[in-house]
């Protein structure tokens, strides 16, 4: 069993990397990717900690791109450590985050959630804040009852407490990926909200940039979507990859290695992922 798709506490996870290779052991998982968003710094502590346990771990990251409509993410795999141009697109992006944290906390003042940036920031973990954080600080202020109420209400993309932020446009993304040696994967393709048509058109183009995988096996993929996707990635020669995307608390439903409980990856995506980075960087 293998798990490509989690988070930890470099992003918006509840588990440290060394949690995460803990539980994956507990778990059963033979191989497993770090797959923070735009950040790589927990992978040191994620690739030893594997070492030491016997799983395989794989080089990750998640990707926010920009498009018009919907949520784009694009996963890198493998690609080769602290490659200056890849870790700089990823600064910008955080950066960017971190201006649209301070506006969202001014926000939500307004609007008569008093709620602290320190105190938004103690949820955080080790590094990157994100919007799961502000919900557990409204939460725990009594202003929504829940995690999901404070995104209906206030976070959530249209509510009045959400702001936008910087991303890199898709073709930049990949290229970044495909250039420090690692191949870029659409992650969970439904969030782009497009009807299979749109879907296929868009994946050609990026195809063209560069893409490598499609994310076919994921927690909230239907057994539709996932030969959907899957016919997809076999029309345009890109492996089929998949996981979890496991972040812990902030979505206890979804476990380790198996999502709500029927997620299976096959063993055989891994291989068919790094075989993908051999033959891109024959031809590099």
């Amino acid at each position: 069993m293998i798990d490509l798709h989690t988070h930890s506490t470099f992003s918006d996870g509840s588990f440290t990397p060394e949690e995460l290779v803990d539980m994956a052991k507990k778990t059963g998982l033979t191989a497993m990717a770090l797959t923070d968003h735009d950040c790589t710094d927990g992978l040191p502590r994620f690739l030893a900690a594997c070492n030491s346990a016997g799983i395989q771990g794989v080089r990750g990251v998640e990707i926010s791109a920009e498009v018009e409509k919907g949520t784009m993410h694009i996963l890198g795999y493998a690609f080769e450590p602290d490659d200056a141009n890849l870790e700089g697109m990823l600064k910008r992006i955080r950066n960017g985050r971190e201006d649209r944290n301070r506006k969202i906390i001014l926000k939500l003042n307004e609007l008569g959630c008093n709620i602290s940036w320190e105190e938004v920031a103690g949820y955080a973990g080790e590094d990157v804040v994100g919007r799961p954080h502000f919900a557990q600080a409204l939460v725990a202020n009594g202003f929504v009852e829940s995690k999901q109420s404070a995104f209906d209400r206030f976070l959530a993309k249209g509510r009045p407490a959400y702001v936008d932020r910087f991303r890199q446009k898709p073709s930049e993304s990949i290229a970044a990926i495909v250039d420090a040696g690692g191949i870029a994967v659409l992650a969970h393709p439904f969030t782009l909200e497009l009807g299979l048509r749109q879907l296929r058109t868009l994946i050609a183009e990026m195809t063209e940039d560069g893409l490598g995988g499609i994310e076919v096996y994921y927690a909230e993929h239907s057994p539709e979507q996932i030969k959907q996707y899957h016919d997809l990635a076999e029309e345009f020669g890109l492996v089929a990859t998949g996981g979890s995307d496991f972040h812990g608390e902030a979505n206890p439903a979804i476990r380790l290695g198996c999502g709500f409980g029927s997620l299976h990856v096959p063993d055989t995506v891994l291989k068919d992922l790094l075989n993908r980075v051999k033959q891109q960087t024959a031809r590099a």
